[in-house]
């Protein structure tokens, strides 16, 4: 995968570019990203401005379209070729475990992280997704665009020691991930739960299955309503509501 990140802060990026999972998957080939300043792109070539007062009135300033539109030219130029193109913006589809699955998908990501006030609404005619990371407001797009990269780099092919270790993560199926415990299988009186230890793959995988239907029913039990259940889960719900409601009769 190729990922490209239009910013006015590309020096915000680079420790998390360099360290952990990322650095390690560009190292091995896995991956480009490369971070791209669209400052100088401006065409005021002296005070390179890349913002302006809103038509209308209004606080704040806006990007222009001038620089962003230059930068992508120049971008799709040097790697010609289908993109996603991302705009970072709080009007966006709000991003989750399956949004980061999709763009796992392409080959060619192209982030834009906006600044300042908002966007020159024609900004919009070149991207392809627009995604917010939440309903809350950033100073810039560049930290969603982590955040964004970073769910979205683990899962693909290679990147993570075990492939099926993404496979098994909180919301990867609509579920908060089960309990898991390491040695000892005693620490300061907390046991880890025998069934974990007795080598018993099968009841080993109903057990996850059950804390992970526990944990979401406990802690997001509105997840439960987005998801469908097989037979077995929903028997492995009713076992667990019924364990629930008889603690606290206790």
């Amino acid at each position: 995968m190729r990922i490209d990140v239009l910013s006015l802060f590309p020096d915000m990026f680079t420790g998390v570019f360099n360290e952990s999972i990322i650095g390690k998957a560009q190292e091995r080939g896995l991956l480009n990203i490369d971070v791209t300043d669209f400052r100088p792109y401006s065409d005021d070539t002296k005070h390179h401005t890349v913002d302006d007062y809103p038509y209308g009135g209004g606080e704040g300033m806006l990007l222009k379209p001038q620089p962003i539109y230059a930068a992508m030219a120049a971008l799709n130029q040097a790697h010609p070729g289908k993109k996603r193109v991302i705009l970072l913006d709080p009007a966006g589809v709000p991003f989750t475990q399956k949004v980061a699955q999709d763009l796992s998908k392409a080959e060619h990501l192209v982030f834009i992280c906006g600044h300042y006030e908002g966007y020159d609404e024609r900004i919009r005619n070149l991207v392809t997704d627009e995604i917010s990371l939440g309903d809350y407001v950033l100073t810039g797009g560049e930290l969603g665009a982590m955040v964004m990269i970073d769910t979205t780099v683990r899962l693909l092919p290679g990147v993570l020691g075990n492939d099926q270790s993404a496979s098994h993560d909180s919301f990867a199926d609509g579920l908060l991930e089960h309990p898991q415990y390491t040695r000892p299988a005693d620490f300061d009186g907390m046991a880890v739960p025998e069934v974990l230890t007795n080598g018993n793959h099968q009841l080993i995988a109903r057990w996850e299955e059950k804390e992970s239907l526990r944990r979401t029913y406990l802690r997001r039990p509105d997840l439960l309503k987005t998801i469908k259940l097989t037979h077995e889960q929903q028997d492995l719900l009713w076992e667990v509501k019924d364990e629930e409601a008889n603690q606290a009769t206790d």
